[in-house]
């Protein structure tokens, strides 16, 4: 009997062996299918119908921002001659309850003149009535409708207070702005209008400003290659309307020493900062023969506004190098918030949208 016990004994562990073999894997497969797909099924139960806004600001993974993209998609640029500007006449009024902040501004800057601090240079602006986008009728191409009031400086930084309380206890946020709607704003809450830069040398280096820390606004922040505001007084010849490009074309020159024909310039995109109500019109340009060493050193000759920067980097333009740079632990919360949109726009410019958004989502699997 002892015999018999251990053949059956050898017998079973070689049945059971040879069942493990050929069934334990499909079993444990199947199994492992069977409780996906009911956790799937529960997940779907569980699901209800969502709706979201069709305008969404951009963002990159960690990364938030107040742009709005309201035209462009970085692919195709925006012909000049397809951008219609008209200034209007009626200068830009305050609120009566918000006047006195204006007042306010009047006093400190009479102040620092007398205590002999640098002033605060009321210089002329513009003011964004509206700005609308249609498209031609046979090649669907856009066409942008911009309408601009006067205004100046202290109405500007007036109106950037929009979270002050009025007398009523509301605020200019609350009172004139709604959230559902992000194009709907008065023209006294949007005195900004700029062009926004990104720069990519001969030697394909983006270049990348930091902000002085003595600007008033967004000091230390991290921006565009040339940030350039609108100037009434500069870029309106007479009563004509002011053109982009050449608003652009100043850009370069005061803020990196470099003229037209060194580069090519297209513009890409129009963007608004919903949160400060700041309109940008983003472009890419492209240095024909100076390199990133090359800037360094036409820049260590002069610049006309080198004070509005502290410091310049400048990064390998590649897709996977850019995002990872913008997304760095001591960047990514220190942008200008139409900054990370214009560097991804001009990637998609550059080598289209399906290697931005590949290598896009690669980096943010590993984070």
């Amino acid at each position: 009997m002892g015999g018999i016990d251990v053949a059956n004994g050898v017998v079973g562990a070689v049945l059971g062996m040879l069942f493990a073999v050929l069934f334990q894997q499909p079993l444990q497969n199947g199994w492992y299918r069977l409780r996906t797909r009911s956790t799937r099924a529960v997940r779907t139960l569980r699901k209800r119908e969502e709706s979201s806004p069709a305008w969404r600001t951009f963002s990159l993974g960690p990364l938030h921002t107040s742009a709005l993209i309201v035209e462009g998609d970085g692919e195709s640029s925006i012909s000049a001659e397809s951008v219609y500007i008209q200034v209007l006449d009626e200068e830009i009024e305050l609120p009566s309850d918000m006047a006195g902040w204006r007042a306010e501004l009047e006093e400190e800057d009479a102040r620092g003149r007398t205590e002999g601090r640098t002033p605060l240079w009321n210089g002329p602006r513009y003011a964004v009535e509206s700005l609308d986008v249609s498209r031609t009728p046979l090649d669907e191409h856009p066409e942008v409708h911009l309408r601009l009031r006067p205004t100046d400086y202290f109405t500007f930084l007036a109106a950037q207070q929009l979270d002050r309380r009025l007398p009523d206890g509301t605020s200019p946020r609350s009172r004139y702005l709604d959230p559902d709607d992000p194009l709907a704003a008065p023209a006294f809450l949007q005195c900004s209008f700029a062009v926004n830069i990104a720069v990519v040398t001969a030697d394909d280096m983006v270049v990348v400003s930091q902000r002085s820390d003595r600007v008033r606004m967004a000091p230390g922040v991290w921006n565009s290659s040339v940030n350039e505001g609108m100037s009434r007084h500069i870029d309106s010849s007479g009563r004509s309307a002011p053109d982009l490009h050449a608003v652009a074309r100043r850009g370069m020159r005061e803020e990196l020493s470099l003229e037209l024909h060194e580069y090519s310039l297209e513009l890409l995109a129009f963007v608004l900062d919903t949160d400060k109500r700041h309109w940008s019109a983003h472009f890419y340009a492209r240095l024909k023969d100076l390199t990133s060493e090359g800037l360094q050193t036409r820049m260590s000759r002069g610049v006309a506004d080198r004070w509005e920067h502290q410091t310049i980097d400048y990064v390998p333009f590649r897709p996977a190098t850019v995002v990872k740079y913008m997304l760095r632990a001591d960047r990514v919360h220190r942008w200008a918030p139409l900054a990370p949109a214009l560097f991804h726009l001009a990637l998609v410019h550059v080598y289209n949208r399906t290697p931005v958004e590949r290598a896009t989502a690669q980096i943010l699997r590993r984070m």
